[in-house]
């Protein structure tokens, strides 16, 4: 498998996409067990909380395309296990959004390179209005309602198919297996 790569496969690929802290390890996780499929976890959470332990760093640009690269390498394996469909807790779009929202716009060309050969059916958009929580790597609780109107925007830039979530986790839940369940048909 070459370098920023997305397996090709049939099955409905579903992605959680949002500011931080709004819900979509939550949601990820409810609808690979309602679906009885994969879900990919979120790389960076894990490789940045281990820099953090370590060397009491943050992500850096040099940190990015390493996130990219993991991020599509546990999707990737995700697909091969998966039936119709797989949930992934993030993808290279919140990436990009996430370095141009920390790096005064800039996303550097390989991350481009890899949204560009990257295909999801359904983004599902993960709203603010569940409360924010504090964690070693969360760091915009009072920037919520800029970020959450920049990813957005980032949808309607690429013409990606969305839907907005709110409301307590069964109505979100509810929302997104409806939504899903009309692409499985």
């Amino acid at each position: 498998m070459e370098t920023g790569t997305q397996t090709s496969s049939g099955c409905l690929r579903v992605v959680l996409y949002g500011p931080e802290s709004t819900g979509k390890t939550t949601l990820a996780k409810a609808l690979a067990a309602h679906y009885k499929t994969p879900w990919v976890e979120e790389f960076a959470r894990p490789y940045l909380q281990e820099k953090w332990e370590k060397e009491k760093s943050v992500c850096t640009l040099e940190d990015l395309p390493i996130i990219a690269q993991g991020q599509l390498d546990a999707e990737n394996k995700a697909i091969k296990q998966a039936n119709k469909l797989i949930i992934c807790d993030t993808n290279i779009l919140v990436t990009k959004v996430w370095s141009e929202t920390h790096f005064d716009g800039y996303c550097a060309p390989e991350l481009e390179a890899i949204l560009a050969n990257t295909h999801y059916d359904l983004y599902l958009l993960t709203s603010i209005d569940v409360p924010w929580e504090k964690d070693d790597l969360r760091d915009r609780p009072n920037d919520r309602e800029a970020m959450f109107t920049y990813f957005k925007a980032q949808l309607n830039a690429y013409n990606f198919p969305y839907l907005v979530l709110e409301g307590n986790p069964q109505q979100r839940l509810d929302k997104a297996v409806a939504a899903i369940e009309q692409l499985l048909d």
